[in-house]
């Protein structure tokens, strides 16, 4: 019997990570790890190879999330020169993967406790939003006393409340940085 090849393993595991995403973004924690093995049209054993338990194929995928938001904000957010888009590119996206993967924070929060980025890629996120932030003060788009934890509670709140589907995620995106512009 013939070992797979490392290609075709690194492939069988993006696929098992392809379909777990979108299965846990459909129908949340009832995902079971044989579903996601038939799903992916290779066995369970290839899963937990991959994937020892559960909790590592969602901290997979919570960490593939989180480095597709940060890849987004820095090519297409932080380009943009007026720091007021740049902070409503970032919230918009966010609002946008939270709600359109509702069940995936779901699981993500039953699993973690949180929905919020860690490791290195949280630290890439704080420090993006460092960057927003300091700009925002210094071109007069955001008050002298706004800060990096400012931000992430509202990316926070937007995050809830697009995932929850309470009330109109994008105009609460609109009025809060409404009040975080100089009086």
């Amino acid at each position: 019997m013939s070992r797979p090849s490392r290609a075709d393993a690194e492939r069988n595991r993006l696929r098992v990570l392809d379909v777990a995403e979108e299965q846990f973004a459909e129908r949340g924690d009832a995902v079971q790890m044989a579903e996601v093995a038939r799903a992916a049209g290779v066995g369970v054993g290839t899963v937990y190879r991959h994937f020892p338990n559960r909790q590592a194929l969602v901290e997979a995928i919570t960490e593939r999330r989180f480095a597709r938001i940060l890849t987004f904000v820095e090519e297409r957010c932080l380009p943009q020169p007026d720091t007021r888009g740049a902070l409503l590119c970032f919230l918009t996206h966010v609002g946008e993967v939270h709600e359109q993967g509702r069940g995936l924070s779901g699981v993500i929060e039953a699993t973690f406790g949180s929905t919020a980025p860690r490791g290195e890629v949280g630290a890439a996120l704080l420090a993006v939003g460092e960057t927003l932030v300091s700009r925002g003060r210094a071109d007069g788009a955001l008050r002298d006393d706004v800060t990096v934890a400012d931000l992430y509670m509202t990316v926070g709140a937007v995050a809830i409340l697009s995932r929850d589907s309470i009330g109109d995620w994008r105009r609460f995106v609109d009025i809060t940085l409404d009040g975080l512009r100089p009086r």
